[in-house]
C-alpha cells in the first residue's frame, strides 16, 4: 500500500514546505508536480486584509520555478494562504532524463493544477469555504487564463504578472509562423528551435549580474531552456485562443511594465523595462480575457514585475492591494 505524500521542508527555508504531487507518467517516465506553501506561525491581525479567507495559487513562467519568498510574504500579510506550483518538468519537479518544460498542449497542465487545488482544499467535489485567487507569471499567466476560461466558477480572481498572451512578432507574425512550426512539430515534436534568448533578462534579475535575486541557475538557466517545436505550437495555439477572446467570469488584474526594450544588444534601459514581451500588445490582449479586466502599467518594472527594484515592487504590491480592496473585500 503506497503512503500518502507528506509535506516536508522546502529549499527556501523556514516556514516553506513542499508536497510532491504524483501525476500520470508519460513517455519520459515518472511525472510529478510540486506544491510549495508558506506557513508561518499564525499571528494576530487587528484588521482583516483584503485577501482574508482566500487561497492563492501561483504558477511560474517558462524556464522558471518558484523562489519569490517576498511575494509569499506579501500575500500572507494580505490575509491569504499562499501556495506555489512547480509544474511538471520544472524546478523541484524536474526528473533525470526529462525534457525541461516540455508539453505539447497547455491543457496537459490541467492535471497539475487540479492536483494542486485538491491538495489545498479546492477540489471539484469539495464545497469551498475559502476564495481562490490564481496568480500567474508569463507563460503561467497564459496557462491560468486558458484554465480559468475552461473552468468557469472555480476561481474568484485572476492576477496576471506580465502574462504571455501574444507572440512577440504580433498576431500577423504568429499567423504566418504557426503553420510552419506545427508542420515541423508533427515531423519531430522535440526538434530544437534556434535560441534567441541572449541572456539579457537573466542579467536584469540575477544577483550574479545586475539583478538582486539569488536562485538556482540550473532550474532557471541564463539563456533559458531549449525551445522545442511541439511546445511552441502549444503556446501559439494558446495565443490564438486568447486573440479570439476568452470569457473569464472572475475579475482579472494584469500587471505590466510601462514599456518594452527588445534589442539585440545590452542597454541599461533593460533594467527598467520588459525585455521579453511587447507590453502594448499584451495590454490589448488582456482586455479580451473577460468582462472585468484591469490593466496596471508599472513604471520601471521588469518582465517579472515582482523581481523589479524595491521601489518598483512596492508600487506593484500597492496596485494589487488597491485592486483587491475594490474587487475582493466586498465579495
Amino acid at each position: 500500500m503506497s503512503s500518502r505524500p507528506e509535506w516536508r521542508p522546502d529549499i527556501l527555508g523556514e516556514h516553506f514546505e513542499q508536497l510532491t504531487l504524483p501525476l500520470r507518467p508519460d513517455s519520459e517516465g515518472e511525472v510529478v508536480a510540486t506544491l510549495v506553501r508558506y506557513s508561518p506561525p499564525p499571528r494576530l491581525h487587528l484588521h482583516r486584509g483584503p485577501a482574508a479567507d482566500a487561497d492563492v495559487l501561483y504558477v511560474h513562467g517558462w524556464s522558471d520555478y518558484f523562489f519569490q519568498t517576498e511575494l509569499a510574504r506579501f500575500w500572507h500579510d494580505q490575509g491569504a494562504r499562499f501556495h506555489a506550483l512547480d509544474l511538471r518538468k520544472y524546478g523541484r519537479s524536474l526528473r533525470d532524463g526529462q525534457t525541461p518544460g516540455f508539453v505539447d498542449d497547455l491543457a496537459v497542465y490541467d492535471e497539475d493544477i487540479g492536483a494542486a487545488l485538491e491538495a489545498i482544499g479546492h477540489g471539484d467535489a469539495e464545497q469551498r469555504r475559502r476564495r481562490l485567487i490564481l496568480l500567474g507569471h508569463s507563460t503561467g499567466g497564459l496557462t491560468l487564463s486558458l484554465w480559468a476560461d475552461r473552468h468557469p466558477g472555480r476561481a474568484d480572481a485572476l492576477v496576471l504578472n506580465s502574462p504571455w498572451l501574444e507572440f512577440q512578432a504580433h498576431s500577423v507574425g504568429r499567423a504566418a509562423l504557426a503553420p510552419l512550426v506545427d508542420l515541423h512539430a508533427r515531423l519531430d515534436p522535440k526538434a530544437a528551435m534556434p535560441n534567441v534568448d541572449l541572456g539579457f533578462y537573466t542579467r536584469t534579475v540575477s544577483r550574479t549580474m545586475d539583478g538582486e535575486w539569488d536562485y538556482d541557475l540550473a532550474w532557471r538557466p541564463v539563456r533559458g531552456f531549449t525551445v522545442h517545436t511541439a511546445w511552441l505550437t502549444a503556446v501559439l495555439a494558446g495565443h490564438a485562443r486568447v486573440a479570439a477572446g476568452l470569457s473569464i467570469e472572475a475579475p482579472v488584474l494584469t500587471l505590466l511594465s510601462a514599456r518594452s526594450t527588445l534589442l539585440p544588444y545590452w542597454t541599461p534601459e533593460m533594467l527598467r523595462s520588459d525585455v521579453v514581451l511587447v507590453v502594448q500588445d499584451i495590454a490589448q490582449r488582456a482586455l479580451g480575457l473577460g468582462p472585468t479586466v484591469t490593466v496596471s502599467r508599472v513604471q520601471d518594472a521588469l518582465h517579472d514585475v515582482f523581481l523589479s527594484r524595491s521601489p518598483v515592487r512596492q508600487a506593484a504590491y500597492a496596485a494589487v492591494e488597491r485592486w483587491m480592496r475594490g474587487y475582493l473585500s466586498g465579495s
